[in-house]
């Protein structure tokens, strides 16, 4: 009963989230702000719950089934991504070094803020 009310959860911020995307017509998929307000919860409650965290490791146990829609989306599109695999291949290469980039730079000024407060 756990794992549904925590999957319940999780869609209902993904709803809040689509909802805000389409009302307010945000370039920012549903999903995305559905998390930002999933963040936002879980800070003011201070923790996680059980019930949403029996469903987090529950989806995290298979999250390979997660890349089936995505291999689908591969097969359909297969003659646009052969057609476009130039562009295509160049936005992968740099959001994969900026996100690289990025990653490394807040980690490491999180490890400093982490040691000034220990």
């Amino acid at each position: 009963m756990q794992f549904l009310n925590g999957i319940t959860l999780l869609l209902m911020f993904q709803l809040a989230g689509e909802i805000t995307s389409v009302w307010f017509q945000l370039p920012i998929p549903g999903p995305v702000i559905g998390m930002g307000y999933l963040l936002l919860g879980l800070l003011l409650y201070r923790g996680v719950p059980a019930a949403l965290d029996v469903a987090a490791n529950g989806l995290l146990m298979h999250l390979s089934l997660l890349f089936v829609p995505a291999g689908v989306g591969l097969m359909v599109y297969f003659d646009y991504i052969a057609r476009e695999w130039l562009p295509i291949t160049i936005a992968v290469l740099v959001s994969t070094v900026f996100t690289l980039g990025f990653s490394a730079l807040l980690m490491q000024t999180l490890q400093r803020l982490l040691k000034r407060s220990s």
